[in-house]
């Protein structure tokens, strides 16, 4: 009976190193699939840290203290605000994987890059589409 090892995860200089040919191959899917998936842990964690530290109820009597305490709250319920939706744009992007469009420009259809994917595992432009992206909301408000 023959034994299949799982291979090993790649690493970044092995990602970037591949030739364009074999862009969002399966060794690539799975190397952002487990990034994403790691990054998902991440901020779930972080949720739940956050959901003890409120939990935490001290009580000052000083207005001041009590004032700096609810910024803080303030601060961090903004933050994991921020990572509530980018744990959507993750689920996203794992749903794109699974679907094969992982990779590829929304827009255009080009491929988004290993470098861009690397530096935001949740993009869905290219560099070009978005710059454009951004400009139109410059330009218009959109």
């Amino acid at each position: 009976m023959a034994v299949t090892k799982t291979p090993k995860p790649l690493t970044e200089a092995e990602l970037l190193a591949m030739p364009e040919s074999a862009y969002m191959n399966d060794a690539q899917m799975a190397f952002f699939r487990a990034r994403l998936q790691q990054m998902e842990r991440d901020l779930l964690a972080n949720a739940g840290e956050t959901t003890e530290h409120l939990r935490e109820t001290v009580i000052v009597p000083d207005p001041a203290d009590r004032a700096t305490i609810e910024e803080e709250h303030a601060l961090e319920l903004r933050t994991r605000d921020r990572e509530r939706k980018l744990l959507k744009k993750i689920h996203q992007s794992l749903s794109r994987i699974d679907s094969g469009d992982y990779g590829w420009c929304e827009e255009t259809g080009d491929p988004i890059g290993i470098p861009r994917l690397l530096a935001r595992p949740t993009a869905t432009l290219s560099l070009e589409a978005q710059q454009r992206r951004e400009l139109r909301q410059k330009l218009y408000g959109d």
